[in-house]
């Protein structure tokens, strides 16, 4: 084949996935349910996997605290062989059914926590292993795979199966599985921190002001969302330390620093509720 025929190939398969997704939209809104209570619960989210499924995990994990402000404890993922294999494949570790086990009880994992098992294949042993552990211990289990009726689908209560037929590279699961599994973490972290209140609209109001895009970005969403203008924003923003919740709330609701931080402190920083709680009787 030409490579304009390679690459025209995989386009034409990588198009099938978005549709493949859509056939489990409900599996994953009762996966997103079951996430947000446990987590208003006092429960933390954990993504396990091997390889490229692992690799995902991570990187979802990873953008949560800069997009919504979270603690890096509330998302968590698990990789077997260790972060080390976010760059260099540690393939013989996904075999050992009990590490999965271990890795978790390393990390304290408790009935109050959320496992979300990925694994394209939906039978290798590690992430099985852990899912199964996990969900004997009455912890709320999701499997994520490609494969209908596969380990992974029975060790979990809730499966995520989106069916994205054989890839270009026989077996390269780093393809259309592994672009459909990308889109279903992007829409479990995604619209569970909406539900949380993390997210104001469609913008990200509790994102971290660690770089001048990031600060110009907090800046257009205080504008916009307190109606005030941009040299106003800029000072309030300065006022607040850079912290953009902190900066909201104290424009919305005129009150300084000190009271607007033990407000959010309150409403384990859900903006929308610690401005709320200015307008109640005290």
């Amino acid at each position: 084949m030409s490579l304009v025929d390679v690459v025209r190939l995989m386009n034409e398969e990588d198009a099938g996935v978005a549709a493949a997704v859509s056939l489990v939209l409900d599996d994953i809104a009762r996966a997103v349910e079951g996430i947000v209570r446990q987590l208003q619960l006092g429960g933390r989210l954990f993504y396990i996997g091997t390889g490229t499924s692992g690799r995902l995990g991570v990187l979802d994990a990873s953008e949560c605290p800069p997009t919504f402000g979270v603690s890096p404890d509330l998302v968590q993922a698990v990789i077997a062989g260790g972060y080390e294999a976010c760059y260099r494949a540690v393939e013989a570790s996904e075999d050992d059914a009990e590490a999965g086990v271990r890795d978790l009880n390393s990390r304290r994992f408790s009935e109050k926590d959320v496992l979300v098992g990925i694994a394209a294949s939906g039978r290798t042993p590690y992430t099985v292993g852990a899912v199964q552990y996990a969900r004997g211990r009455a912890a709320f289990t999701i499997g994520l795979t490609c494969a209908p009726g596969s380990p992974l689908t029975k060790a979990a209560e809730v499966s995520i199966v989106p069916v994205v037929g054989p890839e270009v590279i026989a077996g390269s699961t780093r393809l259309k599985a592994g672009t459909a599994q990308k889109m279903v973490l992007n829409m479990l972290s995604t619209a569970t921190m909406i539900r949380l209140g993390y997210v104001t609209g469609n913008r990200m109001t509790n994102v971290q002001t660690r770089n001048a895009k990031l600060r110009a970005r907090a800046l257009r969403i205080l504008q916009s969302e307190a109606g005030i203008s941009e040299e106003r924003a800029g000072k309030v923003l300065e006022e607040a330390g850079g912290d953009l919740p902190l900066a909201l709330v104290m424009s919305k609701t005129g009150q300084p620093s000190s009271e607007a931080r033990t407000a959010l402190e309150k409403s384990q920083g859900v903006i929308g509720k610690a401005v709320e709680s200015f307008s109640r009787p005290r």
